[in-house]
């Protein structure tokens, strides 16, 4: 069995200002059109005074930075990671068009014997406050 390709506190980070054409673009390929994030006039009315971004946008930052965390490991032809899904997926807080966001994966658990990883992952927005969390598990394949 070869040797795991990543180590237990490794850490990878991404960062990304959300814009409008990136909720625009990810309602337009979901379909997810909520006026949550693409009705200004009504969030204005709501609590939260303004557009949020979608947390399946978020979901799919968290595979950006997945990526880079394992970016490493490609060169490798004896295994291939592949994401096999994610438990306790909380939304804290909006993330608001325009909020900087911070991803930051952090391998936590390492399982050999079922050739899986398991990394802690939290988002903050520009103001450090912690807005998404999650685990995110990658599980090793055998190429042969």
């Amino acid at each position: 069995m070869p040797d795991f390709h990543v180590t237990i506190g490794d850490v990878s980070t991404f960062s990304k200002t959300v814009g409008e054409s990136d909720v625009y673009l990810f309602a337009g390929i979901t379909g997810d059109f909520s006026p949550n994030h693409t009705n200004q006039v009504y969030m204005e009315r709501s609590s939260f005074g303004r557009r949020q971004a979608h947390g399946a946008l978020l979901v799919g930052f968290i595979s950006t930075v997945s990526t880079l965390a394992i970016a490493h490991c490609r060169d490798d032809l004896t295994e291939t990671p592949v994401a096999v899904g994610f438990d306790r997926v909380r939304f804290l807080k909006p993330v608001y068009l325009g909020d900087t966001i911070t991803v930051t994966y952090t391998i936590a658990a390492i399982d050999m014997t079922k050739r899986r990883s398991t990394a802690n992952v939290e988002i903050h927005n520009q103001d450090g406050v912690l807005v998404t969390v999650s685990q995110h598990l990658l599980q090793w394949v055998s190429n042969s």
